[in-house]
């Protein structure tokens, strides 16, 4: 499954890490965290999706703790 979020984040080297962090949890696919856009990019396994982005959200959160993202 693949889903975009809101992501307010403030620098381009902030979205980095964030990206590389999200990347590393087990059954991520892929991820884009995009400073100008403001937007998170995820995709990750179906059948596990709602809790890898809570742990993206908390990968997140290490990284830069202003971050907000939004999953409605």
């Amino acid at each position: 499954m693949k889903k975009k979020f809101k992501c307010e984040v403030d620098c381009a080297d902030c979205a980095a890490k964030m990206e590389d962090a999200i990347k590393k949890i087990d059954g991520v696919i892929d991820a884009r965290v995009n400073f100008l856009t403001q937007k998170f990019t995820l995709e990750a396994e179906d059948d596990r999706f709602d809790e890898i982005v809570q742990l993206a959200v908390k990968a997140c959160k290490k990284v830069e703790p202003d971050c907000v993202i939004t999953v409605s």
